[in-house]
């Protein structure tokens, strides 16, 4: 497997404010010595480290990680869209082969049409010179907006992170059964895309931490794979952040044991080729791109 959705992090309070009181176990340092030995127990041979923090910093943080740790085959990672230099700074990060794709944190902007700003375009369109992929972090009131973005862009790769993050029960806050149909028309929107793919991730951090079992995601998944198909879906863990609600082995195991009864050809897809292919990583897993 390919873990397509992971972070690190050196734990500081104030670049990390969106931990709550609530997410105590994620205040502390995760770093690859951390993961590496949960990925090998797992069979992940090969990831992809997404940026955690809205700092360049944090870019160069987790490009330094991947050039010294050969499972990390690639970084996702944030440049300021309203820099005076974004341009220049997105050409000098991607001289970095490492580096294989962009994101904003969309969902935590106050506008949710966001996506289709000036500013935000103009990231995208900087990734796109560099012949990046561009993930999209939303929810699914941000979905319309995320598609006008996509059909501006019809030549980038977009990846959705975390399914677009559909609520599993009333702890997501809100009506859910709205919130549902709002996503469930959003996602098949963007799946009708052909440059769009969707992360298999956070599938458990939208619903309660503890009490959960695989059959919850499961209509999230038969939904997802139906509309996108196994070589638009991509396996994430989301770690460390799943550990709110599961262990490393757990979240990457409910894509696994759901894909089990598969073709071998959709099964490699989903948990392997899909993530290669759109990010464009190396083809011998533990090595650079």
């Amino acid at each position: 497997m390919i873990d397509a959705h992971h972070h690190l992090w050196r734990y500081d309070p104030l670049a990390h404010d969106w931990m709550t009181a609530a997410m105590g176990v994620l205040r502390r340092d995760f770093t690859m010595d951390d993961l590496a030995p949960l990925a090998r127990a797992a069979g992940v041979r090969g990831t992809v480290a997404v940026q955690a923090r809205r700092t360049e910093d944090e870019t160069r943080f987790l490009l330094a990680a991947a050039a010294a740790h050969p499972l990390i085959l690639g970084v996702v990672g944030w440049a300021d869209a309203h820099g005076d230099r974004l341009e220049e700074t997105v050409e000098a990060f991607a001289r970095d082969p490492r580096l294989v794709g962009l994101r904003e944190v969309l969902h935590d902007m106050p506008d949710v049409d966001y996506a289709t700003s000036a500013a935000h375009r103009r990231l995208v369109a900087a990734a796109a010179r560099a012949d990046l992929a561009y993930d999209l972090l939303l929810r699914p009131e941000h979905l319309v907006a995320a598609t006008r973005l996509v059909d501006a862009f019809p030549g980038v790769r977009f990846v959705v992170d975390h399914i677009a993050k559909p609520p599993r029960d009333a702890t997501a806050g809100g009506p859910v059964d709205e919130r549902r149909a709002l996503w469930s028309r959003g996602i098949r929107a963007l799946a009708e895309r052909p440059n769009v793919a969707c992360k298999l991730s956070g599938l458990l951090t939208e619903g309660d931490w503890g009490r959960w079992r695989a059959d919850d995601v499961v209509p999230f998944l038969d939904l997802v794979l139906e509309a996108f198909g196994p070589r638009r879906c991509l396996v994430g863990s989301d770690w460390p952040v799943c550990t709110l609600a599961a262990g490393y082995g757990e979240a990457m195991g409910l894509v696994a044991d759901y894909v089990a009864t598969w073709s071998e050809d959709e099964r490699a897809a989903v948990l392997e080729g899909s993530a290669r292919s759109w990010y464009r990583l190396a083809d011998t897993g533990g090595s650079h791109p």
